[in-house]
């Protein structure tokens, strides 16, 4: 890991534009940015196109960073904003709440036991692309609660919607997970 003396030269080289310091900031986090891009994006390519406009972002606002901060929450938070952002490009009222008549009520026990590590690999595999099924709103409010840690108050201001419908597309995604994870599971 670079030290704070490593990142300001990245950080200072990025901000005078040259490639070779963008190059290296970008590859320094992209791993980790398209892991957070791919819990928001529908598939990878979309997720490629939020890393790839988050990183333009962050190209931009570099000389606003002021190290107070780590530099990959910094950058987390932008590419969380801009996934957040294109989703809402892509879909007029993504957020709202969404009437799903198929979600039923699923016992409250997934069943799931000791596994072996391929198991395990599978079932994580299994989770992500549950996850990548769901709907814009129910994904992105799942990301921003479970995932990223905002609030239901912070997720109701930042995406213009009510704390209730925070709270019931929570719930309604994580339904939507237990009934589709369950079913799988049930299979092995």
């Amino acid at each position: 890991m670079e030290t704070k003396e490593e990142l300001q030269i990245i950080v200072d080289g990025c901000i005078k534009g040259k490639r070779k310091y963008q190059k290296q900031l970008f590859e320094m986090f992209y791993g980790k940015m398209m892991a957070v891009c791919m819990r928001y994006a529908k598939d990878q390519d979309e997720a490629q196109d939020m890393v790839q406009n988050g990183f333009i972002k962050i190209f931009k606002k570099l000389d606003v960073y002021n190290f107070e901060g780590s530099l990959e929450g910094w950058i987390r938070r932008i590419m969380v904003n801009t996934a957040i952002d294109q989703i809402r490009k892509n879909k007029r009222d993504p957020f709202s709440i969404e009437e799903d008549s198929r979600i039923q009520n699923i016992e409250e026990d997934v069943p799931f036991s000791e596994e072996d590590e391929y198991e395990t690999k599978i079932q994580a595999e299994e989770a992500i692309k549950a996850i990548s099924n769901l709907s814009p709103a129910y994904r992105t409010v799942f990301n921003m609660y479970v995932m990223e840690g905002f609030t239901h108050k912070e997720i109701a201001e930042y995406l213009g919607i009510s704390e209730g419908t925070s709270k019931s597309n929570l719930a309604k995604a994580k339904q939507k997970l237990k009934a589709e994870l369950s079913l799988k599971f049930q299979r092995h």
